[in-house]
């Protein structure tokens, strides 16, 4: 998984542009952003013309949700329009066009993170805490495999093998982190002293290799999607060749 820092002030989100056509889609990134975000004002745009007229009225997002696939947009030009507009903003792209070969371009043209249109929303709420504070964030099945890798990345198969070492206690435990639940939470759903509790998620979190409740839970999250799409996918490649 992929955390490195952006250039928003961790915490200042007040302001988010949702950029997607689907208006079901785009109703369900509102409520998410709501939840994580209580305070900010969430605007919505159906096109990349709509999203570069309202940043032009003057509404300036701390954040931009983008959907690659827009009536107006051809390839990865339409991010590298907005990016080049707002050059300063994270833009967390979420898309139903999955490609380790995308994922590598956008966040190489500057996008503060990547997610599968399918991911949970628990994931989304937890992606947008992470890009929220600063991080970027690409779920690991995102990311080319390489054997060197960057400092503190983890191989698929060595990430599998911590995830496959954690206790019975621990993994339910990190279940119920997934969820949402506050330590306290936990300690009476399992019985447990909260204290107990506490010795449980130290160890698990030492046992990830993660420093924190949010980024375990996304590694227990992303570590569980489905096959993506290879590099012969034929969307990718026009995707792009624009």
């Amino acid at each position: 998984m992929l955390h490195e820092p952006v250039s928003q002030v961790p915490g200042k989100v007040c302001s988010v542009v949702i950029v997607d056509d689907h208006p079901l889609y785009g109703d369900a990134l509102t409520a998410a952003l709501n939840l994580v975000f209580p305070a900010a004002e969430v605007r919505a745009a159906r096109t990349l013309g709509a999203a570069l007229e309202l940043i032009g009225q003057g509404f300036a997002p701390d954040l931009v949700m983008f959907d690659l696939k827009l009536p107006d947009v051809t390839g990865i030009s339409g991010f590298q329009k907005l990016r080049d507009r707002i050059p300063d903003t994270p833009i967390l792209v979420i898309s139903s066009l999955t490609s380790v070969e995308v994922v590598e371009a956008l966040m190489e043209e500057g996008a503060a993170g990547f997610l599968p249109k399918d991911a949970s929303a628990q994931v989304l709420k937890l992606v947008l805490q992470e890009v929220g504070m600063g991080r970027k964030f690409v779920p690991n099945d995102y990311r080319r495999a390489d054997p060197r890798g960057p400092a503190g990345a983890l191989p698929c198969d060595k990430m599998a093998s911590r995830l496959a070492g954690l206790t019975p206690q621990q993994t339910r435990i990190i279940r119920l982190i997934c969820e949402g639940k506050a330590n306290k939470q936990i300690a009476y759903e399992l019985s447990l002293a909260e204290a107990t509790v506490k010795a449980h998620i130290t160890a698990l979190l030492r046992r990830l290799g993660v420093q924190n409740r949010t980024q375990a839970a996304v590694l227990m999250e992303t570590g569980q999607l489905g096959p993506i799409t290879g590099p012969t996918d034929p969307d990718a490649r026009a995707f792009l060749s624009h």
